[in-house]
Formats: C-alpha cells, sequence, structure tokens
C-alpha cells in the first residue's frame, strides 16, 4: 500500500501551479497550450507553445526539446486537457507537469493573456489569489 509520503511526493512531482509557473526562471521549462486553435487565439499565455493534445505524438519532437522539461495547461480545473497532454508528453518520454487551474485560475490570479489586442490582465479575484506578492505556501 502507497504511503501519504508516495502519493504527495508523486502529485508534486507531476503537478504544478500558475504562481510557480509564472515565477519560474525562464528557460525551465517549455509551457505547451494544449487548447484548440480557437482557444489559442482567444486569448493564451504569453510564452506559450501552441500544441493541441491531438497533435502532440506527431508534431512534439519538431517543436519541443526532448532534454527540456515541458509544462501543460488547458482551460480550467473543470478540464482534464492538461492531463490528456501531459500523458502524450510523457509516452513520448518527456519530463512533464500539469499546470493545476489552467488559464482559467492565470487570469484569476491577475496574471496576463497574450490577446489579439495585445497583453490583458484583469484585478486578481480576491476569493482566489494572495492578497500579497507570494500565498507564502
Amino acid at each position: 500500500m502507497r504511503t501519504a509520503v508516495e502519493i504527495f511526493a508523486e502529485r508534486l512531482a507531476t503537478q504544478t501551479d500558475v504562481a510557480d509557473v509564472r515565477t519560474a526562471e525562464a528557460g525551465a521549462f517549455v509551457l505547451v497550450d494544449s487548447r484548440s486553435k480557437e482557444a489559442w487565439d482567444q486569448g493564451h499565455i504569453p510564452g506559450a507553445v501552441h500544441l493541441p493534445t491531438a497533435d502532440i505524438p506527431l508534431r512534439a519532437a519538431e517543436l519541443i526539446d526532448r532534454h527540456v522539461p515541458v509544462v501543460t495547461y488547458c482551460w480550467g480545473p473543470g478540464c482534464n486537457g492538461a492531463t490528456r497532454a501531459a500523458l502524450a508528453f510523457a509516452q513520448l518520454g518527456y519530463e512533464v507537469k500539469e499546470m493545476l487551474g489552467g488559464v482559467e485560475y492565470w487570469i484569476r490570479e491577475g496574471f496576463p493573456l497574450r490577446t489579439p489586442a495585445g497583453d490583458v490582465a484583469e484585478a486578481p479575484d480576491p476569493q482566489v489569489a494572495p492578497a500579497s506578492v507570494a500565498c507564502g505556501c
């Protein structure tokens, strides 16, 4: 039987959150938006690579260095698209994590979204975003 230590260590090895993605050093990973072209065009996280889940087996090797970790995201916590994308990368041998909360929580925490009108950011949602720069966790 697996212990709580093993379970939580596994979760931290395979998941990250929007705050950690936002504060990560440049080049630490490739951020992959696994949504449709229409969703990407509506708005995406600056610096992300667009690679819909269905295209990962066919195009990952041409777009993403196998030696750089990958972080996947999709719409939000009600969507398992980032999980499916992370699985597709893992099956190809990539080191991969899923970004919890997706683009929904990226926006709700007040981080910028790249849109056809330029980069836009909304005020952080006080129900989900820390009142200070860091939540302390």
